[in-house]
Formats: structure tokens, C-alpha cells, sequence
């Protein structure tokens, strides 16, 4: 019986080294963005940080529209960081987790 708790315990420690080692693996790994006229890209990590922003000078003349463009194109490029991040962690998680009665989850 004690044996098996060792050995979930020790899978679970494994899983949880694998998910860190993929998040810092993920702050490396870039998405690209740019608006639907190419006036704008913006490059994010999966894990979320903003790396780098491309501004055509057509934008530069008016204020309201650049804040437009940045707001929409960082929103598009976040939230496909976010998928992306959360299905690596996702796949990860579920292939680490011993199997605990009971406790199907990650299936």
C-alpha cells in the first residue's frame, strides 16, 4: 500500500517538475500578430509578455486609431498565447497524473 504512495507521490513530483520546466520553456516560444492591413504586428511569449510592437508610420498621425490597433492586436495575440500556453500545461498535466481511483479528470 505504501508503495504505491511513494510511487504517486513521486509521479505527482514529476508532473509538477515537467509543468515548471514547461512554463519556462513557454516564456521562449513567440506568437505573432498583425492586423487584418499589416499597419501593425506585435510579437508575445505564450507565457504572456509583450516582446515587440511594429507600428507603420501611416498610424503615427492619429492617436485614437494607433490605441485601436494596439488594443485590438495585443487582444488577438494574447488570447492565442493563452490557448496555446494552456494547452501545453493541459497536456503536461494529463500526461503526468498517475491514475488515482476515483479521480478521472484528465481523461
Amino acid at each position: 500500500m505504501f508503495g504505491d504512495m511513494m510511487g504517486m507521490m513521486g509521479k505527482i513530483k514529476e508532473a509538477q517538475q515537467k509543468a515548471e520546466d514547461t512554463k519556462k520553456r513557454l516564456e521562449t516560444v513567440y506568437i505573432d500578430e498583425k492586423s487584418s492591413d499589416n499597419l501593425m504586428a506585435v510579437t508575445v511569449s505564450v507565457a504572456g509578455a509583450v516582446k515587440k510592437i511594429d507600428i507603420n508610420d501611416e498610424l503615427l498621425s492619429d492617436k485614437e486609431q494607433l490605441e485601436d490597433y494596439l488594443i485590438l492586436t495585443l487582444n488577438k495575440a494574447l488570447a492565442r498565447a493563452k490557448s496555446s500556453y494552456d494547452q501545453e500545461l493541459a497536456a503536461v498535466a494529463k500526461e503526468g497524473m498517475p491514475a488515482i481511483p476515483g479521480l478521472d479528470m484528465f481523461k
